[in-house]
């Protein structure tokens, strides 16, 4: 039929009305033209891929920032629930949520008037592990926040490590180079990638150990990040690391990421959706 048939049968009624049986008749027209094998059909002989959590103790001084903001956010956010209910605190909840999380990388890249110092584990505990580990492997570092990608380049340059870096602002054909040199580039140990940047497509066979450093809500994005690396023409076993502050947002995001993995599939894909399926008892847990 003509493209307007395709819209008003299936388009419409898919995407705006969300109807399931049309999706599956769709489905089961272009069933038998469609070849969709997935990785571990095609690639079965990918060596093998570890994950693990690395937890992070932090010490008394980020501790003592983090425990100060939570209490102040906890009272303000079951403050704002009592009074308006939890979807008009939802604004505040997101706040909470962000400047949590920042601190469990490093207060010193929270947006505040009163600046502080850079009270940061996990930065102590990458740069352990890059010392002991990169001389004989290439690492991905990913991290969601621009200003901790900052501090770990700053890191890099202070233990003398050579590396590529791209964000979500660098151009194509930058990013494309970023990417030769890393892949082909003997001296590039390390690439720092801004985790919303580091999606589909990109092929980092050249590194066998990634470090997520801040936990997403969405454990597919995490995924698809650590398997930059885990592709066809891959010939060593990966290392996956995500960097976890022990008692913290981070941890119980982790908790609840279990509860929710049915939801994330299909709905949470970043903070503000994240926030629309906490319940009360949830938003208690998370600032608790």
């Amino acid at each position: 039929g003509t493209v307007e048939f395709f819209r008003q049968e299936f388009s419409i009624p898919i995407d705006k009305l969300g109807e399931q049986d049309r999706k599956e008749h769709l489905r089961k027209i272009l069933y038998p033209f469609i070849l969709r094998r997935t990785k571990e059909q095609v690639a079965s002989d990918l060596p093998e891929k570890q994950e693990m959590i690395l937890f992070c103790e932090m010490e008394s001084k980020q501790r003592k920032i983090y425990d100060a903001y939570r209490n102040d956010f906890r009272n303000q956010i079951l403050g704002s629930i009592e009074t308006q209910g939890i979807k008009k605190s939802q604004l505040t909840i997101l706040q909470g949520l962000m400047k949590l999380r920042q601190i469990c990388d490093s207060p010193a890249i929270i947006n505040e008037n009163e600046k502080f110092e850079n009270h940061s584990i996990k930065l102590t505990e990458l740069a352990r592990e890059l010392s002991e580990n990169i001389s004989d492997h290439k690492a991905l570092i990913f991290s969601q926040f621009l200003g901790m990608l900052a501090l770990i380049k700053e890191k890099l340059e202070e233990l003398d490590i050579p590396y590529e870096y791209f964000d979500g602002s660098t151009s194509a054909p930058d990013r494309e180079k970023a990417i030769q040199s890393f892949q082909n580039n003997h001296e590039k140990r390390v690439f720092l990638i801004s985790l919303k940047a580091g999606g589909v497509g990109l092929n980092l066979t050249a590194a066998d150990y990634v470090y997520i450093v801040d936990p997403w809500w969405n454990p597919a994005v995490e995924q698809q990040a650590i398997d930059r690396t885990h592709r066809i023409g891959q010939t060593k076993n990966i290392f996956a690391y995500r960097m976890i502050c022990k008692d913290t947002i981070e941890d119980k995001i982790l908790k609840l990421q279990e509860k929710k993995k049915a939801l994330a599939k299909d709905i949470i894909s970043d903070d503000t959706s994240f926030v629309k399926t906490l319940t009360r008892e949830d938003v208690e847990y998370l600032f608790s």
